[in-house]
């Protein structure tokens, strides 16, 4: 299951089936866009995303897309 967080121009998507909480895209963030909710990682704040791809970069499994990435 695909989960899509999106704002303006800017869609993350989340691959539900490949995430497992480990909480790098939190870490990597530097905008602080992600947490790690009831084991899976969602973007709560998708409008302050500075588009550095650091989440798609940092997530073991691949489980986030990016739509600047």
């Amino acid at each position: 299951m695909k989960k899509e967080f999106a704002s303006g121009n800017i869609k993350i998507t989340i691959d539900y089936d490949k995430c497992t909480g480990s909480g790098e895209c939190v870490t990597a963030c530097p905008v602080e866009i992600f947490e790690v909710r009831d084991g899976k990682a969602v973007a709560n704040h998708v409008e302050e995303c500075v588009e550095c791809c650091a989440c798609v970069n940092a997530c073991p499994n691949n489980a986030i897309e990016h739509s600047s990435c």
